[in-house]
C-alpha cells in the first residue's frame, strides 16, 4: 500500500480573519500527487484484467460521453462501489415571483457524493488496520528532509502518528514558531 506524504503549515483558525488565533494543520504535500489520465488508468486495468488498453480507454471514453448527456438532461449517474454524480445550480433570491426565472441561474456545478463502499480512512485511527480503503500517512519533518527524503535515516524518522508501530517518540520536528 502506498504512503501519502502530508506536511505541517500554518494558517488562521478562521482564514480571511486577521484575529483569528494561528493554528498548525496538515496537508499533502505538492507535486507528488500523479494526475492519472484514462490512458494510465486502461494501463492499471490491463495488468489485473484480461482486456486491452485499447479496449479500456475506448469504453472509458465512451462511458464518459453518456455520462455527460444523462447529466446534461438533468438525471444523476449512480456508480456502484464509486458514488453518484448529480447537478447542482445557483440562484440568487428574489423578492418578485415574476423576476425568478432561469436567467437567475448563476452557475451549474457538478457534484459527487461517495459511495459507503468507498469511504476512506486514516490506518491510524481506523478500527480495522490495514483495511482496504485505509490511507497510510507519513509526516514529513525537518529530520527527515536532512536525512534525504524518503529512503534515509532511521525507521522512525520523519514518521508522524501514522501507525508505523514506532515505540520511540513521535518523530515529529519540534514546533518552528516556538
Amino acid at each position: 500500500m502506498a504512503t501519502v506524504t502530508v506536511v505541517r503549515y500554518k494558517r488562521r483558525k478562521r482564514i480571511g480573519d486577521e484575529k483569528s488565533p494561528m493554528v498548525f494543520a496538515l496537508k499533502p504535500k505538492s507535486g507528488e500527487a500523479k494526475i492519472y489520465s484514462i490512458e494510465l488508468l486502461a494501463r492499471e486495468i490491463e495488468t489485473i484484467g484480461s482486456l486491452s488498453v485499447e479496449d479500456v480507454s475506448h469504453v472509458m471514453k465512451s462511458f464518459v460521453r453518456a455520462m455527460k448527456k444523462v447529466l446534461v438532461a438533468g438525471n444523476k449517474v449512480k456508480v456502484d462501489g464509486l458514488g453518484i454524480f448529480y447537478t447542482t445550480l445557483t440562484c440568487p433570491g428574489v423578492e418578485a415571483e415574476k423576476d425568478c426565472s432561469v436567467r437567475n441561474i448563476t452557475r451549474v456545478n457538478l457534484r459527487f457524493k461517495v459511495d459507503n463502499s468507498l469511504r476512506l480512512a486514516n490506518d491510524s485511527t481506523a478500527t480495522t488496520r490495514g483495511g482496504e480503503n485505509n490511507m497510510i500517512f507519513e509526516l514529513l519533518t525537518d529530520k527527515k528532509n536532512a536525512a534525504g527524503g524518503t529512503g534515509g535515516g532511521s525507521d522512525d524518522s520523519g514518521k508522524g502518528d501514522g501507525g508505523s508501530g514506532d515505540s520511540g517518540g513521535s518523530g515529529e520536528a519540534p514546533d518552528p514558531a516556538a
